[in-house]
């Protein structure tokens, strides 16, 4: 593993264009591009595909394609996820995403970030891990920023944005995201 993604995996300034990090996200964009390019009855070849892509949880995993992301190593997938229609994840940390969880159309998932001093911004970046726990929905729009944790068994409103960790067993909406209710209840 080289230096320069030890680094970013940690969460500290790295330098997005060392070759060997370079290398990794054209093979994950090469595997996202095959992906996007299979037809609904080629479902071997998506999960194969998956296989190929996710860090962890990729037999089992939904797509429905298009689906981005940077690396796709760093995606550790769950029992049974499911994506629908153009998601993105920007896995420069660790995504954790728990078993059953589900991704409306268009959520977008951060762990990627720049630094705020612009003169730093031009040679480094950062990030930071985002862990969805199980049973979540994520309905369609919403993204979830840097750093953010939703709690298993919530629900996030459609075109939230998500800047907070998020508890256990809630609805959760709005830009910022905050929660509107117990599940419970």
């Amino acid at each position: 593993m080289s230096v320069e993604r030890e680094k970013m995996l940690a969460g500290e300034l790295y330098d997005p264009l060392d070759p060997q990090l370079v290398r990794d996200r054209e093979r994950a964009r090469n595997l996202c591009h095959d992906l996007n390019a299979t037809r609904e009855a080629q479902q071997d070849e998506r999960r194969r595909i998956a296989r190929e892509l996710f860090g962890a949880g990729r037999e089992d995993v939904w797509i429905q394609p298009p689906f981005y992301c940077d690396y796709g190593s760093n995606i550790l997938l769950g029992t049974k996820c499911f994506f629908n229609f153009n998601c993105v994840v920007l896995d420069v940390c660790l995504v954790r995403i728990g078993d059953y969880s589900l991704f409306g159309p268009a959520v977008q998932i951060y762990a990627a970030t720049h630094p705020l001093d612009a003169e730093l911004r031009r040679r480094q970046e950062f990030g930071r891990p985002v862990e969805i726990g199980s049973d979540v929905w994520v309905a369609g729009g919403a993204i979830i920023c840097p750093g953010v944790r939703i709690g298993s068994r919530s629900v996030i409103g459609a075109g939230s944005v998500v800047t907070r960790d998020v508890p256990d067993g809630v609805f959760a909406a709005g830009n910022p995201c905050r929660v509107i209710r117990d599940l419970a209840e």
